[in-house]
């Protein structure tokens, strides 16, 4: 289970709200985490590479795989020491703003003591003398290259979280279709008993009773999200509707908040005594 959906679900006991956990920004979530945003940095290095990016294209394909591919990796475990500062908390992490101006001020924190890896790893790998005076230069690329993965992470990690969250939300409630049939002084009550009379059915509710048109079968069908069940060939009852059960003579009697008894017949009586109502 996801961080994102453990804490859409609520904190478990001891545990601190979401508000007051670190919110690990990007590829800095765990091992997961970590593996997503490696993948991501191998995928723009190996672009970076291919494409001969910042006038390496000159340089043979083997080198510029090392350079790019080692800084990029190298970047990662730095990127991550470096978000944990600028992305202390929230989950999802604060308004939209605030968010892409942490992404900049920790692109800028990084970049600045990344320019010297870059100066090294250019002298060490593609070769040559390139003095300390071209720190300053080599400051812009390095500063791209961190705004582009800061931005790819920040967008990888709002839609996990999205995705998460809508996953770990409750389905919204299922509309139980008979409650529309109900007459007009009837709606919004409490449904406690459907009787059959003839071709008729008896609605027993908070608000009174009456009768509609209507077989107790389809009745029963439209009832599906409704907690209750037929306890008689001619009654379906509400189990919150339920105030006490009689037993004798192998037969029970329901009684309803009405003060109304319904029968049960052997038919249901199993299935009822399985489901617990009595």
């Amino acid at each position: 289970m996801t961080r994102a959906v453990r804490e859409a679900q609520g904190p478990a006991a001891g545990e601190a709200p979401a508000a007051a956990r670190p919110w690990r920004f990007g590829p800095y979530d765990g091992m997961s985490g970590w593996l997503r945003g490696f993948a991501l940095a191998m995928a723009v290095g190996l672009f970076l590479a291919l494409s001969g990016a910042f006038g390496t294209l000159e340089i043979p394909l083997w080198r510029r795989l090392a350079y790019w591919l080692g800084l990029m990796a190298a970047g990662t475990v730095m990127g991550g020491a470096v978000a944990r500062l600028f992305f202390p908390r929230g989950d999802p992490p604060g308004p939209l703003r605030r968010l892409w101006l942490n992404g900049l001020l920790a692109s800028l924190a990084m970049s600045a003591p990344f320019t010297v890896v870059v100066w090294l790893g250019s002298r060490m790998i593609l070769g040559g003398d390139l003095p300390l005076s071209r720190l300053p230069v080599l400051f812009v690329p390095v500063l791209m290259v961190a705004l582009v993965m800061t931005a790819l992470n920040t967008l990888v990690e709002r839609q996990r979280t999205a995705l998460a969250l809508a996953a770990a939300a409750p389905s919204p409630p299922k509309p139980v279709k008979f409650l529309e049939r109900l007459p007009l002084r009837l709606r919004g009550a409490d449904l406690w008993a459907v009787e059959a009379e003839d071709h008729y059915l008896r609605l027993h509710t908070s608000r009174g009773q009456d009768l509609i048109l209507m077989r107790l079968a389809d009745a029963v069908a439209e009832l599906d999200g409704l907690e209750g069940a037929q306890v008689h060939r001619s009654w379906w009852v509400a189990r919150a509707a339920l105030t006490d059960v009689k037993r004798g003579d192998g037969r029970a009697t329901l009684t309803l908040k009405d003060g109304v008894q319904v029968p049960v017949s052997r038919t249901y009586a199993k299935a009822l005594r399985e489901a617990g109502w009595y």
